[in-house]
């Protein structure tokens, strides 16, 4: 993924319902038909302090999820950013794992979902609303979102959401509209959701949802956008292919086909799970998992993993034998692929270099480079990436691949193999990517994928024979409901001389 540039503040909420295909970006009007909201804002002057008020049940869950949505839409954070910081540092720190657990999924709801809770406000507003509105907007999306959506009940949802508005500067002279609003939401929210014609749609940029249909056509791309929106099961690498089937039954998963465990319990917590402390495995998902097996057997062999930080795929090549070179240009990233490889007891080769340039005194037989893409496959787990990238990220990131894939060709060993991947559904950065540089370095040549080869299935590889996940794919049928992300992968020879 590429790193986020700064953005500017969300602009305020334009009047009346979105137009078609247009994402409600926020509220920004008062009733709802037969019942329109007529009151007018507190008088009280926006300089006074909040009042001080004794803080009901529940109340830091929801201030913690407001937070979040708040740093991703307000202020562009990554999501697995502002959760690092508040779960160690932040007041979020003090809450129980189970609390930081629903204020993650209120805050990932919203990111998901936010085009259609914006729809569903919109409907129930008809007066336009000042733009020094504070944290009104989020404020109503985290309520409305659990009223519709994770159906919690109703007093605890709205007694809270009034009490936030009334603890914000911006927000507390809406506390009224707050409460009516969020009181039609729960009495007919989830009906107007459940009808909405644009649906999931709502949810997806428009940029990216042209791209999506151009690519895959729009049947392709609605079933890319329903899955994308759906929250992402969880899978986990044996660290030993052959003791799969044990750990399976021990954890009480789904073995895939391609040797990937999916959990099916959607509470487990992964650090209480069997294994987990004695690194048996680790957590990455079932399509991360297969640009490793492109290589096949890497026993013995040099391997360079190139970006290869948080390490998921350096401790996959460890783990099989490979003498592993992890390569990154982010010493804070590769901390964690040093605590990766320590709790799986592997060791690896650590070096900080900028990959366009890193000149090692020796080639490799095999290099993996796993570039820095959109990032757009993997939304299911980053609901934040839709608000985040911009259509403008596209050129520079392929510029940049462009570079690294010329420089990764350098570092393989004559007869050796280069494994070029993304998990981007942007065929700039997969498909495309490979045919310019197979066009301009005659000395690789596409090693085609052959359907059944890895439980790969025929509908992943494409005619030219390279790997493409999409979302809404299952490996294993039935086994693998959930879907997985969507990655491409190209495996290429050099030719001997």
């Amino acid at each position: 993924m590429s790193e986020r540039p700064p953005g500017a503040p969300r602009a305020p909420g334009n009047a009346g319902r979105p137009a078609a295909g247009k994402p409600y970006r926020g509220p920004g009007r008062a009733g709802d038909g037969g019942k329109k909201w007529h009151g007018k804002p507190k008088s009280r002057s926006r300089d006074d302090d909040p009042p001080r008020q004794v803080e009901p049940s529940g109340y830091a869950v929801r201030a913690l999820a407001v937070r979040l949505v708040s740093a991703v839409i307000d202020r562009r954070r990554a999501l697995d950013d502002v959760l690092a910081t508040e779960f160690t540092s932040g007041p979020g720190a003090e809450l129980e794992p189970r609390d930081r657990g629903l204020a993650r999924l209120i805050a990932s709801t919203v990111l998901r979902r936010k085009g259609e809770i914006d729809a569903v406000i919109a409907t129930f507003l008809e007066r336009p609303l000042p733009d020094d509105r504070g944290l009104l907007d989020t404020i109503l999306e985290c309520a409305a979102a659990q009223l519709m959506i994770l159906q919690i009940a109703p007093h605890a949802v709205l007694n809270i959401a009034v009490e936030q508005c009334r603890h914000d500067r911006g927000a507390r002279r809406f506390d009224r509209l707050a409460n009516a609003v969020l009181r039609r939401i729960s009495e007919r929210g989830r009906d107007i959701l459940v009808k909405l014609p644009e649906g999931t749609r709502l949810d997806i940029p428009d940029w990216l949802w042209k791209r999506w249909i151009a690519t895959y056509g729009e049947a392709t791309a609605r079933q890319i956008a329903d899955a994308s929106l759906r929250e992402a099961p969880l899978d986990v690498t044996p660290l030993v292919d052959a003791e799969a089937a044990d750990w399976n039954e021990k954890l009480g998963g789904k073995l895939l086909p391609t040797g990937s465990i999916r959990i099916v319990d959607p509470e487990a917590r992964v650090d209480a799970l069997p294994g987990f402390a004695d690194g048996a495995w680790w957590v990455q998902d079932a399509a991360a998992a297969l640009p490793v097996r492109l290589l096949g057997d890497v026993s013995g062999r040099r391997v360079a993993d190139l970006c290869a930080a948080p390490g998921g795929k350096t401790v996959q090549l460890a783990a099989r034998g490979a003498e592993v070179t992890a390569v990154d240009a982010s010493a804070e990233r590769l901390a964690r692929v040093r605590e990766n490889l320590t709790r799986m007891k592997l060791d690896a080769g650590i070096v900080k270099a900028d990959v366009t340039t890193w000149a090692p005194s020796t080639t490799f037989d095999a290099v993996l480079l796993d570039a820095p893409c959109t990032a757009t496959g993997t939304i299911r787990r980053h609901p934040d990436i839709p608000h985040l990238k911009r259509p403008t990220d596209l050129a520079p990131l392929v510029e940049l691949q462009a570079r690294m894939l010329d420089h990764a060709a350098t570092l393989v060993s004559a007869g050796g193999m280069l494994v070029y991947c993304t998990c981007s559904l942007e065929h700039d950065e997969g498909e495309k990517q490979i045919e310019r540089f197979l066009s301009c370095t005659p000395q690789f040549e596409r090693s085609p994928l052959i359907p059944g080869e890895f439980g790969f299935e025929a509908a992943w590889i494409t005619p030219a024979g390279d790997l493409r996940t999409l979302p809404h794919f299952s490996p294993g049928g039935e086994l693998g409901v959930g879907g997985m992300d969507g990655f491409y992968a190209a495996r290429l020879v050099h030719r001997k001389a």
